[in-house]
C-alpha cells in the first residue's frame, strides 16, 4: 500500500480538523461558517485524499460516519454504571413531596437542584477511549442494551474524537436522547407516504425505529439528533451535575440549552410551569422536565431504590387534551373473536401527532360516557402516547343523537355475536372469520411467542388474503409455496428465503412459548410459563380436567374452563396434531430450577417505581418464582405499586404479606 507523502499527511490532518469545527458548528451550534457547496467541496478533497493514500484513513475521519456492514443482530453490551430508571411524577404536590424527601434524607444541607427538559426520545449511552468514540449503545433494561456504535456514528452532532480532552479523561461514559426534530418527521413521513411505506405514529417512535435498523446508510438518511446529559469519568473530580454539562459543551456534545440551577423547589415549579405552557414553541417533542440534585456527592450519599435514583424524578407534563367531532363508531374483530368498538373521529393534532380513531374499549364504556354519533368529544393521549376519548362536551350535543346499538352480527363475516356471562366484551362465534385468522397468525408469529421475523401484519394479510395461509400450522407448510411466496408484491427469493429460516428457527422455542402462541383466551405469557411447569407436556394439560387444572396455583375458574374449551375444539386439536408433526417444541418446563423465589407466587399489582409488570415478571421468573394474575390463598406475596386496586384489598383480606420492590429485589440478593 503506497505510503503517503509528507504534504498528503499535513493536508488530510488539517481538512479533519476543518470538518469537524464545521460540523460542530453546523449541528451543536446551528452557526454555520461555511455554504453547503463549500463544505462539500472539504469534503470531497479528504475523500480523495484517502481513496489515493488509503493509511490516511483514520476511525475519526468525517469520511467514515457511515461506517460497517449492514449487521444481521446487535451485539449485547453490559452497562457500567446501569442506566438507572426515574420516578415519575405527575402534580406540584408529588414534587414539593419529593424535595422533602430529599432535605429528610440530606439533614442540615440544602439541595439545589438542576432543572432540565425531557426529551421524548430514546436514551443512549456512548463510549470514549483517549479521546475517540468506541462504542454506542440503547438502554436497553439499564443493566444491558445493544451495540448500535455504526448506526450513532451517522449522528453528525455527536464527535467521533472530542474537541479537547485531558489525561482525567481518557476513558469516559456520556448519556443522554437521541431524538427526531418535528420538522424532519413530518418531511420522513412524507417520504415514506410517496413510496407508499408505512408511516411512523410520532418522532419518538421514528428515532426508536431508525437506531434499530441494520444498514448505518440508511440510519445516516434519517433526521436523528442528540442531546447529551450525563457524564461518568473515572480518572476526574467532577463536582455537579451542571458543571459536567458544560465539560460536555467543551467536549463538543450538543447539550440542551433549556436547563437552569434552581436554588429551591419554588423554582423548580416554575420552570415545570413554563414549559408546560411553552412546549410547542419547541422544534422537538418534550414530555416533562427533570430535576437532578446538582452536587454529586449529595447525590451519592441519597443513593438509588433498586434501579432508581432517590436525587433525582421526572415532572411529567398533564396529558394532552383536544375537541373533535366522534364521526362513526366502527367495529373491529380480534383473534379470540372479541369485537372492540373504535372511535372514528374528525381529525385532530393532539400531543404531536394527527389522530383520527381511538379504541373504546367495549359497550360498557360507550354507555358509561353516553357516546352518541355527532358528539363533540375530548381527545387525550395518556402519557403523550396513546389517544383515548375521555368524556363528551354534551353542551354542544346535536339534535337527533342516538344511543349506540351493538349489533346482532360479526362486521367481517355477518356471524353471530354474543356477550358471554360477566363478560365486558362481545365475541363473534365464528372460529374461522378471516379477521380472527389474521390475529391468531399474527400472535403466533410475535415477540414472545414464536417470534418469526418477517411474519408481520402486512404479511400476513397477503398470505391470508392469497389462501396461502389458514390457520397457523399453515405456517409450517410455506416452504412448499416457495415459487408462489416470491412472486407476491414486494416479496423476492430474498425475503422469501429470510421468512423461511425464521420459521424454521421458531420450531426451537420452548414449550410455555408455543403454548402462549396457540393463543388461548385467558391464556397470557404468564399464565403459559405456570401451566409448562406444572403440566410437563402438551398432552398433559389437553387431559386436564377443570378440577386439576384449578388446583394450580394462578388457574382460577375462568382461564380453566377457556383450557378445556380449547381442547375439545376438533379444529384446534387438528391444528396442534399438525403443528407436532412440523416439529415444535411440546414439553418442557419454564422455570429453572434452584433460584431464590423457587416454589413462590406472587402477584403484582399498581405501578412499580423502576420495573413495567413485564420487567418484574421476568426477574420474578428468572429466580424460579411464579405470577399469578389474581389473588388466591395460593398466592406468597402481592408486590405493591402506587395506585394498587382490589388485588390489595384482597391480599389484605387474605392475609397475603404485601412487599415493595425493594422488598422483593432484597429477597432475590
Amino acid at each position: 500500500m503506497k505510503q503517503p507523502p509528507a504534504t498528503a499527511q499535513k493536508r488530510a490532518a488539517a481538512l479533519r480538523e476543518e470538518i469537524r469545527d464545521h460540523d460542530h458548528r453546523y449541528y451543536v451550534l446551528a452557526e454555520p461558517a461555511i455554504a453547503d457547496e463549500a463544505y462539500d467541496a472539504l469534503l470531497r478533497e479528504l475523500q480523495d485524499l484517502e481513496t489515493a493514500y488509503p493509511l490516511l484513513v483514520t476511525p475519526d475521519s468525517p469520511t467514515q460516519r457511515v461506517g460497517g456492514t449492514p449487521s444481521k443482530e446487535f451485539a449485547t453490551v453490559i452497562h457500567d454504571p446501569p442506566m438507572l430508571s426515574l420516578a415519575n411524577s405527575y402534580s406540584e404536590e408529588e414534587i414539593r413531596d419529593f424535595d422533602r424527601r430529599v432535605r429528610e434524607l440530606l439533614g442540615d444541607a440544602t439541595p439545589v437542584y438542576t432543572a432540565e427538559l425531557k426529551i421524548d426520545g430514546v436514551a443512549i449511552t456512548l463510549r470514549y477511549h483517549k479521546g475517540l468514540l468506541t462504542l454506542g449503545a440503547t438502554r436497553g433494561d439499564g443493566t444491558q442494551g445493544d451495540d448500535i456504535t455504526n448506526n450513532l456514528r451517522t449522528v453528525r452532532s455527536l464527535p467521533l474524537r472530542l474537541r479537547s480532552q485531558g489525561k482525567a479523561f481518557d476513558d469516559i461514559v456520556v448519556r443522554g436522547e437521541a431524538y427526531m426534530p418535528r420538522e424532519g418527521f413530518a418531511a420522513l413521513n412524507a417520504q415514506r407516504t410517496a413510496a407508499e411505506e408505512k408511516t411512523f405514529i410520532n418522532p419518538r417512535n421514528a428515532a426508536a425505529g431508525t437506531l434499530k435498523l441494520q444498514d448505518p446508510a440508511v440510519v445516516a438518511t434519517r433526521p436523528i439528533q442528540c442531546f447529551m446529559y450525563a457524564l461518568y469519568a473515572p480518572g476526574a473530580r467532577l463536582r455537579s451535575h451542571s458543571e459536567n454539562l458544560e465539560q460536555l459543551r467543551t467536549f463538543g456534545f450538543p447539550v440542551n440549552p433549556h436547563t437552569r440551577r434552581c436554588a429551591s423547589v419554588d423554582d423548580v415549579v416554575a420552570f415545570w410551569k413554563h414549559w408546560e405552557e411553552h412546549r410547542d414553541d419547541l422544534p422537538y417533542d418534550i414530555d416533562g422536565v427533570v430535576i437532578k440534585v446538582d452536587a454529586l456527592a449529595q447525590q451519592e450519599e441519597l443513593g438509588t431504590i433498586a434501579r432508581s435514583p432517590r436525587w433525582a424524578i421526572a415532572f411529567k407534563f398533564r396529558a394532552r387534551k383536544e375537541e373533535t367531532v366522534l364521526q362513526g363508531i366502527t367495529l373491529q374483530v380480534g383473534r379470540t373473536g372479541a369485537v372492540t368498538p373504535v372511535a372514528e373521529l374528525a381529525p385532530v393534532f393532539v400531543g404531536g401527532s394527527t389522530v383520527s380513531r381511538a379504541t373504546l374499549h367495549n359497550v360498557d364504556y360507550i354507555t358509561e360516557l353516553d357516546l352518541r354519533v355527532g358528539d363533540t368529544v375530548i381527545v387525550e393521549k395518556g402519557g403523550d402516547v396513546i389517544p383515548k376519548v375521555s368524556g363528551v362536551v354534551l353542551a354542544r350535543r346535536p339534535r337527533g343523537t342516538r344511543p349506540f346499538a351493538m349489533p346482532g352480527t360479526c362486521p367481517v363475516c355477518g356471524a353471530a355475536v354474543y356477550r358471554g356471562d360477566e363478560e365486558a366484551n362481545y365475541y363473534c362465534e365464528n372460529g374461522d372469520c378471516p379477521a380472527q385468522v389474521r390475529g391468531r397468525i399474527e400472535h403466533f408469529a410475535a415477540r414472545g411467542a414464536m417470534d418469526i421475523e418477517g411474519l408481520g401484519e402486512a404479511a400476513v394479510d397477503q398470505l391470508v388474503a392469497q389462501g396461502i395461509v389458514k390457520n397457523i400450522a399453515d405456517i409450517y407448510t410455506l416452504h412448499t409455496h416457495r415459487a408462489a411466496l416470491a412472486e407476491l408484491e414486494r416479496w423476492g427469493d430474498k425475503s422469501t428465503g429470510n421468512l423461511l429460516d425464521a420459521i424454521e428457527r421458531s420450531k426451537q422455542q420452548p414449550f410455555h412459548r408455543v403454548l402462549f402462541a396457540l393463543g388461548i383466551r385467558h391464556v397470557g405469557a404468564g399464565v403459559a410459563r405456570t401451566l409448562a411447569d406444572a403440566f410437563p407436556s402438551i398432552d398433559a394439560l389437553q387431559t386436564a380436567t377443570e378440577e386439576a387444572l384449578r388446583e394450580t396455583p394462578a388457574i382460577g375458574p375462568t382461564i380453566a374452563a377457556s383450557i378445556v374449551h380449547f381442547f375439545r375444539d376438533p379444529h384446534n386439536r387438528a391444528t396442534l396434531k399438525a403443528l407436532k408433526k412440523a416439529g415444535l417444541q411440546f414439553a418442557g418446563a419454564a422455570t429453572p430450577a434452584g433460584g431464590a423465589l423457587t416454589g413462590k407466587t406472587f402477584v403484582i399489582t399498581g405501578t412499580l417505581p423502576t420495573y413495567g409488570r413485564d420487567e418484574a415478571r421476568k426477574i420474578i421468573e428468572q429466580h424460579g418464582g411464579k405470577v399469578a394474575s389474581g389473588v388466591s390463598k395460593n398466592v406468597s406475596f402481592v408486590v405493591v405499586g402506587e395506585d394498587a386496586g382490589s388485588k390489595l384489598t384482597r391480599a389484605r383480606e387474605l392475609g397475603i404479606p404485601l412487599l415493595s420492590e425493594a422488598d422483593l429485589l432484597r429477597m432475590i440478593a
